[in-house]
């Protein structure tokens, strides 16, 4: 037996060996996904998020970094990826990066719900001060300031100028950010301030403060930083290790281009206007199918965009009103206080159509007042002059000739020819006719016109 021990300790060995060379192969096989969240965080941003991180489970990544860059976004869409974030099987960093970057608004609570939280040199996070209809902003409490007659220098007392609303919507913002940081062990204090005050920092800053995890210079920087962190990953502990692993980077496919344009309210806005229009010719021209085509179209667009965007209905109805009020001015003309009034509908309804004051989410006022104007030549003058174009008696075919004026072209008692339109027609009268004299036509049977004749002829008139 002691002769075979050697042989039975060199082979455990080999087993133990390579059962750490295929562990350690499997940590370094696991990538790092990196995303880019640039602009204006909304419904397309959620998409991109949600199927990375869908992506990166399957794929049992390491981690996950958000590289940010953004002045904020609505509000539901910030939820929506900070729920995909916290229970998130994977951690996720937010990086703001690089250099002259920002995470403002939405940012600032994406990157205190993260695992972990890092900025570049340069870079700065804060004013996350909800603002919306209805809400407060940072200009609003110094112009309610103003008005209270507020002495220079003296401390302002945010809850008195406030109005009820106002300080639910602050105080749920609040309590948001601040069960946040507990649960990452950030700073809970300055939070708070960034939402009350619309405070903002600097990366050198936040570090200090216990704002952010760390400061660095680049991703691979952030990298070699994070390796051999400890983080609470689903309530469960994971030391995280990114030392030589492959970085991959998730960029945003056709699919999520497409959300982004049809998401933005100035081009859900024309979609919606353009399907009207479409949808309203096609019914006053049937058969036209292009209008019709396109318009149904664009109009599903349009409202698939509106589902997923903070939308006034109010403000669609009035649009819809504005529209129904110049279609009016053009059918029955009432001295434009139809069309006036359409237009004043059409103008406050887009106005207020998203609800929301979210930066890079509001409808611009050229492409409001293009449309407007447009409405009114198309509706008022365009459609108008069409329905006058068709009660006009029909000006082609043979009923043209009914009621016109003919020329005898010979003398004849009952039956002889006539010039009408360039042509000559046989031509049929109960009384003598002479050559030159103006005849009306008051039928036909077959090929023969009836006439009658008019008062004076030809001859009388030159005489």
């Amino acid at each position: 037996m002691k002769k075979y021990l050697p042989l039975f300790l060199l082979i455990l060995c080999f087993i133990t060996g390579a059962a750490l060379s295929v562990e350690s192969a499997n940590e370094l096989s696991k990538p790092v996904y990196q995303l880019s969240v640039k602009g204006v965080i909304g419904p397309a941003t959620v998409d991109y998020v949600d199927r990375a991180l869908d992506k990166a489970t399957l794929d049992s990544a390491e981690l996950i970094v958000i590289v940010l860059d953004t002045p904020g976004g609505l509000d539901t869409a910030m939820r929506d990826i900070i729920k995909r974030i916290t229970n998130s099987s994977v951690a996720v960093a937010a990086f703001v990066a690089p250099g002259g970057a920002r995470a403002a608004s939405a940012g600032t609570f994406i990157l205190y719900a993260s695992h972990i939280a890092a900025m570049s040199p340069g870079t700065n996070l804060g004013a996350a001060t909800p603002v919306k209809i209805g809400g407060i902003s940072p200009s609003d409490l110094k112009d309610k300031t103003k008005k209270n007659d507020n002495k220079e220098g003296e401390k302002i007392d945010v809850d008195k100028v406030m109005t009820k609303m106002e300080k639910k919507i602050i105080n749920d913002a609040v309590a948001y950010i601040r069960g946040l940081a507990q649960l990452r062990g950030r700073n809970q204090e300055w939070a708070e301030k960034a939402v009350r005050e619309a405070a903002s920092l600097p990366a050198a800053d936040a570090l200090k403060m216990n704002v952010i995890d760390i400061v660095a210079h680049n991703m691979a920087d952030l990298l070699l930083q994070i390796n051999g962190r400890k983080v609470k990953v689903m309530g469960e502990e994971k030391n995280l290790k990114t030392s030589g692993l492959t970085l991959k980077e998730i960029n945003p496919d056709w699919r999520n281009q497409l959300l982004s344009v049809i998401t933005n309210p100035n081009i859900a806005y024309i979609l919606m206007l353009v399907g009207i229009y479409g949808l309203i010719f096609e019914f006053s021209n049937p058969g036209a199918i292009v209008p019709g085509t396109v318009g149904a179209i664009c109009l599903f667009l349009a409202l698939y965009s509106f589902q997923l965007l903070p939308i006034n209905y109010a403000g669609m109805g009035l649009i819809l009103l504005g529209i129904a009020l110049m279609v009016g001015e053009a059918y029955e003309p009432s001295f434009g206080i139809l069309g006036i009034g359409g237009v004043i509908a059409f103008v406050i309804g887009s106005i207020i159509l998203i609800d929301t004051e979210a930066p890079g989410f509001g409808i611009d006022l050229s492409v409001i007042a293009t449309f407007a104007l447009t409405s009114v030549v198309l509706f008022v003058f365009v459609i108008g002059m069409a329905l006058k174009a068709r009660r006009r008696p029909v000006v082609s075919g043979l009923e043209e000739l009914l009621g016109a004026e003919a020329v005898v072209l010979e003398d004849f008692d009952s039956k002889g020819r006539v010039n009408i339109h360039s042509e000559n027609w046989s031509a049929l009268c109960d009384t003598p006719l002479q050559k030159g004299q103006h005849v009306k036509v008051t039928g036909m049977k077959g090929l023969n016109l009836h006439v009658e004749p008019l008062e004076t002829s030809k001859q009388e008139i030159e005489k």
